[in-house]
């Protein structure tokens, strides 16, 4: 049961991370805002990944070809997911934003029984589908409000970031290294990774974009630090446990959400559907007992 401190950890972290996001994304493009997720993060997932060793030595992973391509495609798909959402910032409020891009739980369940060989009990579907109809009425949405675009840039999100979160369990089941090194192993490579991809970009199109990462670094760090600890929450639950059931359990992130968006931001949302938070509560309950 390692795996639900672990999401409820990550959710915590990762509304805050979004909260900082959208705070940036008023000063900064989105290419900068995406960065700002990685760019401090790799030195505090390096020193995680140093302390493990310390508390428990095991040996040094073997690269194959299975785990970079699965880190590879990690790695640019949270890039696009990430870059898709600070989008999303910008069209909606942060509530709906964020809330939309939790479409990954259902797309994680969906395409994981689809291509991954995972499998879902019933009890597992109905958490998913109940967590799914949570979302939708805690982010304040409506049908009659959304427009086609930002709908869909929200299921692209979703979909980028069911992809990220699937690929990341697969690369670190390749590893082959006991809990939780073979997760932190992933975390480390993935973010290198990125910092790299998104740093060549930025030199290449949008230089002046660092030196406004560079005139900002409270919140480029808070960013950094939000999300780092986040992922490894996100990283050490999907090593243990399928993606859809962990993702399903850190839709509470929408609860989080809406607490940071109404007293963070002071942003006016509609009065909050107690029935969307019974869903959430049951659907968090139905993937425990799955």
């Amino acid at each position: 049961m390692l795996w639900i401190p672990f999401t409820l950890l990550a959710a915590f972290m990762q509304a805050w991370r979004n909260a900082f996001q959208k705070q940036l994304s008023k000063e900064v493009s989105v290419a900068g805002v995406t960065l700002a997720r990685f760019l401090l993060a790799s030195p505090l997932a390096a020193m995680y990944l140093a302390g493990l060793y310390q508390w428990q030595p095991v040996a040094l992973p073997t690269l194959n070809h299975r785990f970079v391509l699965f880190i590879v495609g990690a790695a640019v798909a949270q890039i696009i997911a990430t870059a898709l959402m600070v989008k999303l910032f910008k069209l909606r409020n942060y509530a709906i934003g964020a809330g939309l891009a939790k479409s990954e739980a259902i797309l994680a369940a969906i395409l994981g029984v689809a291509f991954f060989s995972e499998s879902l009990s019933l009890l597992g579907w109905v958490g998913v589908l109940l967590g799914a109809v949570a979302v939708f009425l805690l982010s304040g949405a409506s049908w009659r409000k959304l427009s086609w675009p930002v709908l869909l840039l929200g299921i692209s999100s979703g979909l980028s970031f069911a992809l990220t979160s699937l690929w990341v369990r697969q690369a670190s089941l390749a590893l082959g290294l006991p809990f939780p090194h073979g997760a932190a192993w992933v975390l480390l490579v993935v973010i290198l990774l990125q910092t790299l991809i998104l740093l060549s970009y930025l030199l290449w199109r949008e230089r002046s974009t660092l030196l406004a990462l560079w005139r900002r670094p409270r919140l480029t760090l808070l960013i950094s630090i939000s999300s780092c600890i986040g992922s490894i929450g996100w990283f050490t639950a999907m090593s243990l446990e399928s993606v859809a059931l962990v993702k399903t359990l850190g839709q509470v992130e929408v609860l989080f959400m809406l607490l940071i968006s109404a007293f963070f931001f002071k942003e006016k949302l509609q009065r909050t559907d107690h029935g969307g938070l019974a869903l959430i509560v049951l659907a968090a309950i139905a993937v425990m007992w799955a």
